[in-house]
């Protein structure tokens, strides 16, 4: 009779589930972005390196390097460990615990007791030995034990999609700073050519001054436009210092090491076309997000432990094992000893509300982690949008560039031409420099905040991002 209540108890605890099932929120808006139609929504999948769609060697070797050498990675890889470990010892709950011990003694009790006294003021010693096995198992009648498990499944899955989004974030911030350090390349290389010019028409000034066919003023003028120039050159190179040492420092190399050798190119290469699908797609690839989703999951379990602590627990205990005073002794049958039981049953009767306070924070815990799931959800639409815009203002921006620059140089020329001619002074050059300068610079600038715009949008979409199944991180921690 006994084995068949314990066996209605086991299949009981495998039965009932305290609490309600988790339901992912619906995300709060799903029009099709207005920037990209439906048609393209299967080629919004990023490559899982999505920094290689630039097609640039040295950002690749960059990215891999920080994803392996990163002090941050690494930090957020140990957090996932801890997390699949916490998961693994909580899984533990779900099975009986079984122990094996072993012992030996030597005893004497005294002849003055109660006990010495009945035996006729003899005392008892002698040596005792013992080896057994205890098993204890907490029956799992209200799923409360599978809820904590569940929680910590979720939790593990959140380290891992944090760990994702240290990775995205590492690998945007590298390529962004790659990109701004290859602008700043091309305007040195634009300054320098500056420089050099400023230098020619220095010299040609000084030699009609020798000649009495202009003036000190402007020997002045063209003095001033090369030194101007100089300093401009100067300026450029602190800043890309500054960001060759973050670079280094985003790699995990010291930043007094030699980076990147800078390139002498005026031109940066075009960005690449990044398609964009529907906020479906948005929503399974960032890591943040998935985070968050699982960080409600963990929370929705927690709701019902609590909810689990009003309910009676159940746990069962027993020992088996062989006891004798001699050695040779402990195998015989007549040193077997053993007890099942007890079968303990544990009921909250007054507690002073605690299990009801506990209760009601679990549930504003939960309220709280939806609520700031639906605020990260916009923050990122906001991200996409505000990504998508700039690709697209940048690259209408650098084609009225690209017009300005063209007048500008050709206004260099003319006023050149005009100057060496006597039919004009040596500010109108001075003039249309600057303004050639500034165009050329300007140009450089717009095209590097057109990769950096497309940097923006692969981080708003998350990269090449994707989930792994929560079997295979379960798998992967129970190994």
């Amino acid at each position: 009779m006994k084995p068949l209540i314990l066996c209605a108890l086991l299949a009981l605890s495998g039965c009932a589930t305290i609490g309600a099932d988790f339901v992912e929120p619906v995300a709060l808006a799903n029009p099709a972005w207005r920037h990209a139609g439906a048609d393209n929504q299967a080629g919004a999948r990023l490559p899982a390196s999505w920094w290689s769609v630039f097609g640039d060697a040295t950002l690749n070797d960059l990215e891999q390097r920080a994803v392996r050498d990163n002090p941050g990675v690494k930090a957020s890889a140990q957090r996932l460990l801890q997390a699949q470990a916490q998961m693994g010892n909580l899984r533990a709950a779900l099975s009986p615990s079984v122990n094996v011990s072993t012992s030996v003694a030597n005893s004497r009790s005294s002849a003055e007791t109660s006990q010495g006294l009945a035996l006729g003021h003899r005392s008892i010693e002698g040596n005792n030995y013992f080896v057994g096995g205890s098993l204890s198992y907490e029956l799992d009648l209200w799923g409360r034990v599978k809820r904590v498990v569940e929680a910590a499944d979720a939790q593990a899955l959140a380290a891992q999609d944090d760990r994702d989004g240290v990775i995205l974030l590492l690998s945007a911030q590298v390529a962004s700073t790659y990109w701004q350090l290859r602008g700043m390349d091309a305007e040195l290389a634009i300054l320098k050519n500056a420089l050099a010019t400023r230098g020619e028409s220095q010299q040609l000034v000084e030699a009609r001054f020798g000649a009495g066919l202009t003036n000190e003023l402007d020997v002045s003028r063209a003095r001033i436009e090369r030194g101007n120039a100089e300093a401009d050159l100067h300026e450029v190179q602190r800043q890309r210092n500054l960001l060759e040492h973050s670079l280094a420092t985003l790699v995990g190399v010291s930043p007094s090491s030699p980076l990147i050798a800078a390139m002498d190119k005026t031109e940066l290469p075009a960005p690449p076309s990044i398609p964009v699908g529907l906020p479906a797609t948005l929503l399974a690839q960032r890591p943040d997000l998935a985070s968050s989703v699982a960080g409600l999951r963990a929370a929705n379990a927690q709701v019902a432990v609590s909810e689990g602590a009003f309910y009676p627990s159940l746990t069962l205990t027993g020992n088996f094992g062989f006891a004798s005073e001699s050695l040779r002794n402990l195998a015989d049958s007549g040193a077997r000893q053993f007890s099942v039981g007890p079968l303990a049953l544990s009921l909250p009767i007054f507690d002073g509300g605690r299990n009801k306070a506990n209760l009601a924070m679990s549930q504003a815990r939960y309220a709280e982690a939806r609520a700031n799931h639906e605020t990260k959800l916009l923050t990122a639409l906001r991200e996409v949008e505000d990504a998508l815009s700039d690709v697209q203002q940048r690259q209408r921006q650098g084609e009225v560039q690209a017009q300005s620059q063209q007048a500008a140089a050709r206004a260099y020329l003319v006023a050149q031409a005009r100057y060496e001619r006597g039919l004009s002074t040596y500010l109108d050059v001075t003039d249309a420099q600057r303004s050639s300068l500034t165009a050329d610079r300007a140009a450089a600038q717009i095209r590097t905040q057109r990769l950096l715009a497309s940097v923006a949008v692969a981080r708003s979409l998350g990269g090449g991002w994707t989930q792994p199944a929560a079997e295979a991180t379960i798998a992967q921690a129970a190994r």
